[in-house]
């Protein structure tokens, strides 16, 4: 066992883990406050089921033995993490801390879909969707991904018969998540006074906090993902934080060059949608490559947040915009940058690697966005027929926080009252019951 390597495996596990409530906080100040506990038990209900699901039979179905072409891993195999305890002298790190790491991202990938349906789904209508998706949908995914051939065992299709590169889950995590974010905004349909009332985000400052979450722990979602203390794992690190100032900046100049001023909710997009874009691509580029995606992604991403309003679909806090472009912005432009020197010694078009490279990419990117997309649309429909998966439209009108949770945000009505707070000085001026009436 190398304990080095056993170490930063499981820190980065804790600090994917910890992107989940980022992603929280991030989604929860951009929407109304009416909305901020429903949209934030979203993903906590995410991290409570899919842990419990991941165990039972998740890791299975994606890393067991493939049981047909490349699309499944058997799902009984490791049912209940069975037989996966005992130490294996001749591994370099316990194969419980690689089940730990992918469970995070398992995770994570679905409660990214949360945003796009913010503000009108009964939570426990998703929490079905929850189960369902991440059995059919995910688990599925990430065997086509993050399943390499090992021992005889052969794995996923994406990873080794088209040898596709997502080095941490361009595909299986954002484009993934944004298809079916697109899937199921068109399934519920649009909230009650889309693109006529304005639905501003209720607290930025929570926004900046989650999106400077998201991007600590996404150094665990990409450097972790070598799975070592290692060189790879050094030059990962770097792509990802300067991919994601480049992505920043990128957002920001779009929005002083369209609106006249950057604001803080595209800072924290752009960040978001840096991180997004270097995720597959990091081990594939230099850090001028990764700078470049991030550029791309980031103008990109801040022109496509819009095209909901000229399209007509209604993705609330923006999943398609920034994870699915995103997402397919750094997945294909590694057939473009991809550098010989970094650590996947892949060459791109533009370092002499022909249009083989590209064309790989567009079609693992390709093929997840429509098998994602297609699933969604199903099961999200056949939920909302059977179960009734959007709120009553008088309980999204006054707050779907008070009608699936009975609970607010915020508790306004406690405010200077209580035993905690001090009377008024008996010298202010007291009001009159004339000045009442008035």
């Amino acid at each position: 066992m190398n304990t080095g390597d056993t170490a930063w495996i499981l820190t980065s596990a804790a600090l994917v883990l910890l992107m989940t409530p980022g992603l929280a906080l991030f989604y929860g100040g951009m929407v109304r406050m009416k909305s901020v506990l429903n949209m934030m038990m979203m993903s906590f209900g995410a991290m409570a089921l899919v842990s419990v699901l991941w165990v039972l039979y998740g890791y299975s179905f994606a890393f067991g033995d493939d049981v047909g072409a490349g699309l499944l891993g058997s799902p009984g195999e490791f049912f209940g993490l069975a037989g996966l305890m005992t130490e294996d002298p001749e591994a370099a790190y316990p194969v419980m801390a690689f089940v730990a790491f992918q469970m995070v991202f398992a995770i994570i990938t679905v409660a990214l879909i949360s945003g796009a349906i913010a503000d009108r789904a009964r939570f426990s209508a998703w929490m079905v969707f929850v189960a369902v998706w991440v059995t059919v949908v995910y688990f599925p995914v990430a065997h086509w991904v993050f399943a390499f051939d090992a021992d005889g065992v052969t794995g996923g299709w994406i990873a080794n018969t088209l040898g596709a590169i997502d080095f941490a889950g361009g595909t299986a995590v954002h484009i993934n998540a944004g298809a079916a974010g697109l899937a199921l905004a068109i399934v519920l349909g649009k909230r009650r006074g889309f693109g006529r009332e304005p639905m501003r985000p209720h607290n930025l400052p929570l926004v900046m906090i989650g999106a400077g979450l998201l991007w600590f722990g996404w150094f665990g979602f990409n450097a972790g993902s070598a799975l070592a203390a290692n060189n790879t794992a050094a030059v990962v690190f770097v792509n990802t934080l300067c991919a994601t100032g480049a992505a920043a900046l990128g957002w920001l100049v779009v929005e002083r060059l369209r609106d006249g001023h950057p604001t803080s909710l595209g800072a924290a997009s752009g960040i978001v949608a840096g991180l997004v874009a270097i995720t597959p691509s990091c081990s594939s580029v230099s850090p001028v490559g990764g700078m470049l995606i991030g550029v791309v992604a980031g103008v990109l991403c801040a022109l496509a947040v819009g095209l909901k309003y000229k399209l007509g679909y209604d993705d609330s806090l923006d999943v398609v915009g920034v994870h699915l472009v995103g997402g397919l912005v750094g997945t294909i432009l590694i057939g473009v940058l991809a550098d010989p020197d970094a650590p996947a010694e892949a060459a791109g078009l533009l370092f002499g690697g022909g249009f083989s490279l590209l064309g790989v990419q567009t079609v693992g990117a390709l093929s997840v966005l429509v098998y994602s997309f297609v699933l969604t649309f199903v099961i999200g429909s056949v939920l909302k027929a059977v179960m009734r998966f959007r709120v009553d439209d008088a309980d999204e009108e006054a707050g779907i926080d008070q009608a699936e949770h009975a609970e607010s945000g915020y508790d306004f009505g406690t405010f200077g009252s209580g035993s905690g707070v001090r009377s008024a000085p008996s010298h202010r001026r007291t009001t009159t019951d004339e000045e009442v009436s008035a």
